[in-house]
């Protein structure tokens, strides 16, 4: 998910709870999920480098997909996500472990 839909999502469950509103176990996401692989290759699309990946097979336990439905959420305290686009998520992480860098080097 991306950070300011996330930050939006805790600042609407901030308002419900100062509103007097009960305390909620909520999901936030988008309904579908990305894999791994999709990451990695948007990661390398986005930077603009190539870099070895090793497949390993999936760890005793681990599920096949993790998905969020969001539909409590959408119906306690109306948020939605606005930043679904994986490019547009990886764009904006990149950028900011970039600035990061930059500020540590400076």
């Amino acid at each position: 998910i991306q950070v300011t839909d996330l930050a939006r999502a805790h600042l609407a469950a901030l308002a419900h709870l100062r509103d007097g509103g009960d305390s909620l176990t909520l999901n936030c996401g988008y309904g579908y999920g990305f894999s791994v692989l999709e990451v990695v290759e948007m990661v390398k699309r986005v930077s603009g480098k190539d870099f070895e990946v090793r497949p390993s097979p999936r760890r005793p336990g681990d599920p096949a997909a993790i998905v969020a439905k969001a539909g409590r959420i959408r119906a306690e305290l109306g948020w939605t996500p606005r930043h679904d686009d994986l490019h547009e998520i990886v764009s904006q992480a990149l950028a900011w472990e970039k600035k990061l860098i930059d500020q540590r080097a400076a």
